[in-house]
Order: C-alpha cells, then sequence, then structure tokens
C-alpha cells in the first residue's frame, strides 16, 4: 500500500485509495463531488499565519519545510491523523490533496515525508 500526494485541480489520476484533503482552505471552484474526498483534515495543514509567510515562495521553502515540521510535532491532531493514516494504509493507498499550483514546494510534499519517517 502506497501514500501519495496528487493536486486536486487534477482530473483525479489515482481514485483506487483513501482521499483526503489536506488544505486548511477549501479549494476554490471545486465541488464535493468532483472532489471525492473520502475526509477533510484541515487541522493537519499549516497554520494561517505559516501559510500567509510562505506564500508558495520557492526560495522561502526550506524555511517553511522547517516550520511546518514544528506545527506538526506540535500539533494536537497529529496522533489521531496518524493514526487514521496507518489504518487507510493497511487496507490500500492513501491519496493526500492539497490545491497548491507548484507540485514541489507545499505543504503535502512535506506532510507525506514528515509521516514516511514516522511510519
Amino acid at each position: 500500500m502506497a501514500l501519495k500526494i496528487e493536486r486536486i485541480y487534477t482530473k483525479p489520476a489515482d481514485t483506487d485509495g483513501y482521499r483526503i484533503l489536506v488544505d486548511r482552505l477549501w479549494p476554490r471552484g471545486i465541488s464535493k463531488e468532483k472532489a471525492a474526498l473520502d475526509e477533510w483534515f484541515k487541522t493537519i495543514a499549516p497554520t494561517k499565519e505559516l501559510r500567509q509567510w510562505f506564500g508558495h515562495d520557492p526560495e522561502k521553502y526550506t524555511e517553511f519545510k522547517t516550520r511546518y515540521i514544528a506545527e506538526l510535532d506540535a500539533n494536537p491532531d497529529r496522533d489521531k491523523f496518524l493514526k487514521l493514516i496507518k489504518s487507510h494504509l493497511a487496507e490500500g493507498n492513501v491519496i493526500m490533496l492539497y490545491g497548491a499550483k507548484d507540485e514541489t514546494h507545499n505543504q503535502a510534499v512535506v506532510l507525506k515525508d514528515y509521516l514516511e519517517k514516522l511510519l
């Protein structure tokens, strides 16, 4: 079973698995039907302050990653999220969805790496 990430604005490349949105804000222009989500876990996303500071600037990505990992370590919902991911990975794939345009420098990439180290 695999942990994957996918941009929510692209046509679902993979619907074989548990689909979970990991953004704090609902993606503009995406209906709940089109999203084809199983869950929205917004509290695992970066805080509003961190998100606004980062502004998806690739030059800030290294510092963003450090700050987001610190937020994840202190997040009271982290263990609940980790348990959710583990339980669904035992049954099949887990696809974490995000809205950022940059597919390389975003919170889902950081979150996937973070989770893979804990799993």
